[in-house]
């Protein structure tokens, strides 16, 4: 498809992916896993997101995460992998993922082709500078429609995320700032007890995401115009049952 069709199934579906990618994070089942693991809920999210980064030092964390203030991180990180090793968390944190799709999507229909333009999407993309993204992809996806559907849901959460945080800086924006834009009623949560936001900082932070979305055109362009209406429509039916 031409490159303005690619951006037309981005930012058609982004809303939804990125909401759907994230319903799994505190669903009342993973938070289970994690205190059976030993990890109250918020250090089971760190532990498990960034755990596919590996065994790293918590500014790795940080980098990767990018909204979350250093001293937070290291905090959460510092005494979470002393419970459990972050690779094994990492992987674990995926099963979770997609029992979470076995849980909601049994309903939806079109997983299987969702499921093949999704895994085109992440195959295509560049993971230069994509961290987190590049971590999580290299996760082994399940073999069930529902759970490997839900899988590269947060998977091409995580592209959208990592590429953000690229365009944010690019914007002249602080990841802070952005966070602190977007949602102005956390930014005490993700441990920051006070930013300071440019005066046109809304106008800077629609410039990142429309530059976002430019960054992932060349992921999404090898995409046929049936993939293209799968990611679009499917993406959309996954949020609807994940939010019923």
């Amino acid at each position: 498809m031409s490159n303005d069709q690619a951006l037309a199934i981005i930012e058609a579906s982004k809303e939804a992916v990125n909401t759907s990618g994230a319903q799994f994070y505190f669903d009342p089942a993973t938070l289970a896993t994690g205190k059976e693991l030993g990890l109250d809920g918020f250090r089971w999210y760190v532990l498990g997101r960034g755990g596919v980064l590996g065994d790293v030092e918590s500014p790795v964390v940080q980098s990767a995460f990018g909204y979350f203030s250093s001293g937070l991180i290291n905090k959460i990180w510092g005494s979470a992998r002393e419970v459990m090793a972050p690779r094994d968390a990492g992987t674990r944190y995926m099963e979770c993922c997609a029992d979470f799709g076995r849980a909601h999507l049994g309903d939806v229909e079109g997983l299987d082709a969702y499921n093949a333009a999704a895994e085109q999407v992440i195959a295509a993309a560049d993971p230069a500078g994509l961290s987190l993204f590049a971590g999580i992809a290299a996760e082994t996806k399940v073999e069930d429609a529902t759970g490997r559907a839900m899988q590269n849901t947060a998977v091409l959460r995580e592209l959208r995320g990592s590429a953000h945080l690229m365009a944010v800086l690019a914007s002249g924006l602080s990841a802070a700032q952005a966070h602190a834009i977007k949602r102005p009623d956390d930014v005490q949560t993700f441990g920051h007890e006070s930013v300071d936001v440019p005066a046109d900082g809304e106008a800077m932070h629609d410039a990142a995401e429309a530059l976002t979305s430019q960054m992932l055109v060349p992921a999404y362009a090898g995409l046929d115009e049936a993939a293209g209406t799968s990611i679009v429509d499917t993406s959309a039916a996954i949020l609807a049952s994940v939010t019923a």
